[in-house]
């Protein structure tokens, strides 16, 4: 297999993968009413509406602001705060949209580009990562806060969710 076929296949696995895991948060949501998705048990956690903020604004810095040069508006302190400035159906939507540019920037990458060094974070610890570590770190962390939001989901309605193959019972 080329070196060109192997980036292929790992571009069109991110998006894949992000796809899915849209899904699977939406899922969620829909079985969510608005004060479960802001619901916190304390002030030492953080609620969906907190995790789907922080999401986009991870993904925003990264891939978008990262890799395809758009302004770095991050502003990371305001995804974790005890009240968020934005309604749950706004957080959902920013999430949507973000993770839908995203996987356009990805899919659209040329494999070329993928060892291109990017400094997602200039004021933060992640420094001068090529593209590829770039998408597979985002990959990653949106498959941990999904894993999360599963956890919450199942909590919140003591509710089986069903998400893949339907189990005998």
């Amino acid at each position: 297999m080329s070196t060109s076929a192997v980036a292929d296949n790992f571009l069109a696995y991110a998006v894949k993968r992000l796809e899915h895991l849209q899904k699977t948060i939406a899922a969620c949501l829909d079985k969510l009413t608005e004060d479960q998705i802001t619901y916190r048990s304390g002030d030492y956690e953080n609620s969906i509406a907190n995790l789907l903020v922080h999401l986009e604004g991870n993904m925003r810095q990264w891939i978008l602001h990262g890799i395809d040069d758009q302004p770095d508006v991050r502003q990371r302190d305001a995804e974790f705060a005890l009240t968020l400035a934005i309604p749950p159906a706004e957080a959902r939507a920013r999430f949507n949209a973000t993770i839908e540019e995203s996987a356009r920037v990805i899919a659209a990458l040329p494999p070329d580009r993928l060892l291109a060094i990017i400094d997602p974070q200039p004021t933060g610890l992640a420094r001068h990562v090529t593209i590829l570590e770039a998408i597979f770190k985002i990959v990653g962390h949106v498959e941990t806060h999904t894993g999360q939001i599963i956890l919450l989901t199942k909590q919140l309605t003591a509710a089986d969710l069903d998400l893949t193959i339907p189990r005998k019972r």
